[in-house]
């Protein structure tokens, strides 16, 4: 393993071919050397001018770029669940299996999601680009841009840390992309799933055989990349996702706008009765009154209001196409002490941890975590054709002012500009649909906002502190 930085460029530029092609990442790279002799990069791309990262970002942006896909005691499994192929990292340090990747890799790697129970723990999840015909739609550097610019907005929903990985192709082949194309042949894998493990096995062999190849291979087209990633949590059911009663596509992100804290985003009302307005409506489908339950507290709402109205501007920007169904929660507890608000993550989903108060709330806090369908211009961007911002009637002040601000940015080519160009490796057509989206996006919570249609009462802290919701003023312009 050897880690290059270069000063004044935050780290290593890997730069390939031309200059837009889409392995141009810039950031701190570490180096690791396959069995074949190629060399690998793990690189934690440079941070978004204005972001704010805290001290776990950078902890996991460090482990992911520590991992020797190559270790004894790291084993490597095709995830053969769900619609999208990936590569699942496990610790094999303890246990059956401990010290012996090969022998896990043989008999664990079957089981399925079940693999992890297995090993000491679960690294990472390394997921490329996968974009061929009868494929789910992913895209590798989409996943880049949800951390780096939900550090930027300072934002309430929890997005995961992700690094930007290559691997070398004949061992993707060997270790992952055979087995997981043997594996995902069976009922309980997704014909999706099947697919993209089809094409990852072609491609390892002849990487011109997936198109665009620039998207899945390095320019030497001896390695492909991706991103580690983890993304812990428990799906949201009909309440958050919606009931997706009305199909993919338009219907379902239609009915994720009948949801009780987007039907409050919604209301003209106060917040509190723009709250309860949505509960009252959103109670009205039973599924949806049934995976509520009791959860609805106004405390809980304020931050589903909050963390949605986030999401859509995310996905606004990046065109995302596959949000809905795709919702994950974790639970934790809040209280309030010396005038701050407390948190701890639950042991369990119900009340009744002994190492918080007695009257602390179980609170659902949003994930984030499937962000890998935004970015490329091919995808359908529903949070524009279905109209979510436009519906907004309450919305965060600090988000917006620095809506505002990016929109300026991007305009005048300025640095955070410079840094969607350069950073993720994104070709000249993505970056332009960033550009222009978030133009459109500006331009329509800012016309809300000049028609007076536009509250800026979400502050999920200061209610939970205090009880109240006031709305801030913000000048239009975001000044």
């Amino acid at each position: 393993m050897h880690r290059n930085l270069i000063p004044g460029l935050a780290g290593l530029v890997l730069m390939a071919g031309a200059a837009q092609a889409s392995d141009a990442v810039v950031g701190e790279a570490t180096t690791f050397t396959s069995p074949n002799g190629v060399s690998e990069h793990c690189v934690r791309i440079a941070p978004i001018p204005g972001g704010t990262y805290s001290k776990h970002d950078a902890k996991e942006e460090a482990d992911y770029c520590a991992i020797d896909f190559y270790a004894a005691d790291v084993a490597l499994c095709p995830k053969t669940w769900s619609t999208s192929p990936g590569m699942m990292v496990y610790d094999v340090s303890e246990g059956a299996y401990a010290g012996n990747r090969a022998e896990f890799e043989r008999n664990a790697c079957k089981e399925g999601k079940s693999a992890k129970d297995l090993a000491a723990d679960d690294l990472a999840k390394f997921k490329s680009t996968m974009n061929a015909k009868g494929t789910s739609g992913t895209f590798a550097p989409s996943s880049l841009l949800y951390y780096h610019f939900s550090r930027y907005f300072d934002a309430t929903v929890i997005v995961p840390v992700a690094v930007w990985r290559s691997m070398d192709a004949k061992m993707h082949q060997t270790e992952v992309a055979d087995p997981g194309l043997a594996l995902s042949g069976s009922r309980s894998s997704g014909r999706m799933n099947h697919a993209g493990w089809q094409v990852f096995a072609a491609a390892d062999r002849n990487p011109s055989s997936y198109s665009p190849t620039d998207e899945l291979f390095t320019a030497d087209r001896s390695q492909i990349y991706g991103v580690l990633l983890s993304s812990p949590g428990h799906r949201y059911g009909s309440e958050i996702n919606g009931t997706r009663k009305s199909g993919w596509g338009k219907g379902q992100n239609e009915d994720f706008q009948q949801t009780p804290a987007f039907l409050a985003l919604r209301s003209d009302l106060p917040l509190d009765e723009a709250i309860a307005h949505g509960l009252h409506e959103g109670r009205k489908d039973r599924q949806i009154a049934r995976d509520l339950g009791d959860d609805g507290t106004p405390q809980q709402m304020v931050y589903w209001m909050t963390e949605l109205s986030e999401i859509v501007l995310l996905d606004f920007v990046f065109s995302q196409q596959d949000r809905v169904g795709n919702i994950d929660f974790t639970p934790y507890y809040y209280w309030t002490e010396a005038g701050e608000v407390q948190t701890e993550k639950a042991k369990h989903h119900e009340a009744g941890d002994g190492d918080v108060p007695a009257d602390a709330l179980l609170l659902r806090r949003t994930n984030l975590n499937d962000n890998d369908a935004g970015g490329r211009v091919q995808y359908a961007n529903f949070a524009k054709s279905t109209q979510m911002l436009e519906k907004l009637r309450h919305f965060g002040p600090d988000t917006y002012r620095k809506l505002i601000a990016l929109d300026a940015d991007l305009q005048a080519q300025g640095p955070l500009y410079q840094w969607v160009a350069t950073s993720v490796g994104l070709d000249a057509g993505q970056v332009s649909q960033i550009v222009k989206n978030t133009t459109l996006a500006a331009g329509i919570l800012r016309k809300s906002c000049t028609e007076g249609k536009l509250t800026f009462d979400l502050d999920p802290e200061t209610y939970f502190l205090t009880g109240t919701a006031e709305a801030v003023p913000v000048p239009c312009d975001g000044g």
